[in-house]
């Protein structure tokens, strides 16, 4: 039976689209390798590659993406409203199909071991591939960010896992890992207030007390003149997208600002919309089985 893993790398370019397609060129045309889908945020200055394969062809073809985003992408030149460490800024793996955690897991060491030693790439394990327990929070080993990274680096407690002991100068480091799927969910807000946003994002993130499962910033869209809470789900299954944009609409109220819509980026589970579309319509006992299309894969 066929293995599969899924990868969703984020790179730190989201205004130059033919460096954004050479990159997601690594990932096309490749045996036992299939590109679903990249996306690019301007405001971000960042872009998401989805895409899933058999294990030891997705590792060749995320190990080519990394070096050509190393080559072209150059952080001293780069501003963005998303924080980011690095060209490749994070690369996580999920399992997907007939594939472990651990197996998972093995992967994210194998890739990180590799771009660290063949593009002088420091290299932090983060998430389930974790060393160390301050390093399983993407924002703790991102803190900082590319500016900071070379003093952060002198710190012992922060030695990469793979490549070298100071940033490299124009690409940064990386965090590489593996992890359950997430949604990457953004509401939009009638304002353009960034304060206000931010303010929103600390009372429905987990660290700041609220949904348990949820990771949010506010992020300014200068060519929308509006901003926005921007948000990972990390277990769609327990904090689900309906809760977190109810949350924020909730949140938004004290301020007398209006939720102006929502925003999925990448790919979502159909599990986690069917849940939201349940709620919406106050459908009892709705299940995924009811939808026609996975019945037919049955």
């Amino acid at each position: 039976m066929n293995k599969i893993i899924e990868c969703v790398p984020n790179f730190s370019e989201g205004r130059d689209k033919q460096i954004v397609e050479k990159i997601a060129d690594a990932f096309s045309a490749k045996d036992n390798v299939k590109l679903l889908d990249y996306s690019s945020d301007a405001d971000h200055n960042r872009s998401v590659i989805t895409v899933a394969g058999e294990p030891e062809a997705l590792k060749e073809a995320v190990i080519e993406a990394v070096g050509i985003a190393v080559e072209l992408i150059n952080l001293t030149k780069h501003s963005g409203q998303h924080p980011r460490m690095g060209a490749v800024d994070v690369i996580p793996f999920i399992p997907i199909k007939n594939v472990t955690m651990d197996e998972a897991i093995t992967l994210s060491k194998e890739v990180g071991d590799a771009i660290g030693e063949k593009y002088n790439l420091p290299v932090f394990l983060y998430e389930k591939s974790a060393t160390q327990q301050h390093r399983e929070n993407l924002a703790n080993v991102r803190k900082g960010e590319f500016e900071g990274l070379k003093e952060k680096m002198l710190s012992p407690e922060w030695k990469p896992d793979f490549g070298p002991l100071q940033p490299h100068p124009t690409a940064g480091a990386v965090a590489v890992g593996a992890r359950m799927p997430l949604v990457a969910y953004n509401v939009n807000l009638n304002t353009s207030d960034l304060e206000i946003a931010t303010a929103i994002a600390k009372k429905v993130r987990h660290i700041g007390g609220g949904l348990r499962f949820c990771k949010a910033m506010g992020v300014e869209l200068e060519d929308k003149g509006i901003t926005q809470v921007s948000m990972n789900l990390t277990d769609y299954t327990k904090t689900s997208i309906y809760r977190a944009h109810e949350m924020v609409r909730m949140e938004a109220k004290r301020y007398g600002v209006t939720v102006a819509g929502g925003e999925v980026i990448g790919l979502v589970p159909l599990e986690a919309l069917v849940d939201s579309v349940a709620y919406y319509l106050g459908l009892d006992n709705f299940s995924i089985k009811q939808v026609l299309e996975i019945k037919l894969m049955e």
